[in-house]
């Protein structure tokens, strides 16, 4: 048969405990969500609710075609201009994912004979981009500037360099300043990833590059989602004013998909627009992950400490933390499960995820189910 190879990779997997399977969720449920990357609260909002809502009834269900043809809204062009004023940047462009914005980053500014240093661990959409691009890509040594400027020192041409700023896995966060001067020195580009940054670093939430002092920078590009603090859909990429025309010029995961929705850009526009006014949110949600990170280490769990909002708590075994997580979840507490391939160091783990809407009795009731259901 054309795809009886596949039955064999689904054994494989089941005897290896790395099922993966869909679990919708009600609209109403009663879970409390450790899992997701609400780190702000705001998926649900009054503000950024009737925001989309008000998006959609303006401008339509859907964008109707790529940004390049139809897509592209005043909306979408308000959106840019205030996240880049947010965030730093001389400009932005928006996309349909966090995912379509760093392959589009990635791809564009590493053309053939250039080469891409990139932290082994880095998101997979950052590891996708380096395989679709031209240039050559080097893996270096996690959050290690050393083998970024040791990898750099043999190239002769244009190279960047790149990395998650807090990475998704442990929730640690990338030495941004030893980054930056590793990649000055050989007059190299670089392009981070702040998904796990933006909303809960940097002043008022502005972002790890902000907190480093590289927003501006005419060397420096970063990535964004919609999708975590901000709560709504979406991906952007934020850095010099070139740099943006080039990916509308060239970036195929711009030119080739349809636009964001339009009532994911309400969304986002009212999430940026509120975290303006309550910076204090980022700072509770770092303040609800170092709680967490305190409560569940003091109770013998091996976690490691969050640099932003993720909290990784480490498990026996790929099999045994799906049990883990589904113990949980059966006693209503969500949480993340990351086993290999997700995982780069095969070590699988109990993922959480601070929000700064949690409770201090939300928090004690997640560390006691966590505790009471460990294998």
């Amino acid at each position: 048969m054309a795809f009886g190879w596949i039955d064999e990779q689904a054994r494989a997997r089941r005897r290896a405990g790395l099922v993966r399977t869909l679990r919708p969720r009600s609209a109403g449920s009663p879970l409390l969500d450790l899992a997701g990357n609400d780190y702000l609260g705001l998926s649900r909002h009054p503000e950024i609710t009737e925001g989309a809502a008000q998006a959609a009834r303006l401008w339509g269900g859907g964008s109707t075609g790529s940004r390049l043809v139809t897509g592209t809204t005043q909306l979408h062009g308000e959106l840019e201009r205030e996240l880049a004023d947010f965030c730093g940047f001389e400009a932005a462009l928006v996309f349909s994912s966090g995912y379509a914005a760093n392959l589009a980053a990635v791809t564009a500014l590493a053309p053939h004979g250039s080469l891409i240093v990139s932290d082994a661990g880095n998101h997979a959409s950052l590891i996708d981009g380096c395989r679709l691009a031209r240039g050559t890509t080097e893996v270096v040594a996690h959050a290690d500037p050393r083998a970024v400027r040791k990898a750099l020192g043999t190239h002769r041409g244009p190279a960047v360099v790149v990395s998650d700023t807090v990475f998704s896995v442990d929730g640690d966060a990338a030495p941004l300043a030893g980054l930056a001067e590793a990649a000055r020195e050989c007059d190299a580009g670089l392009i981070v990833d702040d998904a796990h940054g933006l909303g809960l670093l940097g002043a008022g939430g502005r972002g790890a590059p902000h907190a480093a002092g590289l927003a501006g920078a005419p060397d420096v590009v970063t990535t964004v989602t919609l999708s975590k603090s901000l709560g709504s859909q979406g991906g952007a990429v934020l850095g010099p004013a070139p740099v943006i025309d080039h990916l509308v010029n060239t970036a195929r995961t711009f030119i080739f998909d349809t636009g964001l929705a339009p009532a994911a850009a309400g969304a986002a526009l009212a999430a940026l627009r509120l975290l303006r006014r309550e910076p204090e949110r980022a700072a509770r949600a770092r303040a609800v992950a170092t709680a967490l990170h305190a409560r569940l280490t003091a109770e013998g769990h091996e976690a490691v400490r969050p640099d932003a909002a993720v909290i990784s708590v480490r498990a026996p075994s790929a099999e045994l933390a799906v049990r883990w997580a589904a113990d949980c979840r059966a006693a209503g507490v969500a949480v993340g499960c990351f086993r290999p391939p997700s995982v780069p160091d095969g070590i699988s783990r109990l993922r959480l995820t601070a929000r700064a809407d949690l409770t201090d009795g939300q928090i004690e009731h997640a560390v006691r189910v966590i505790g009471e259901t460990r294998p």
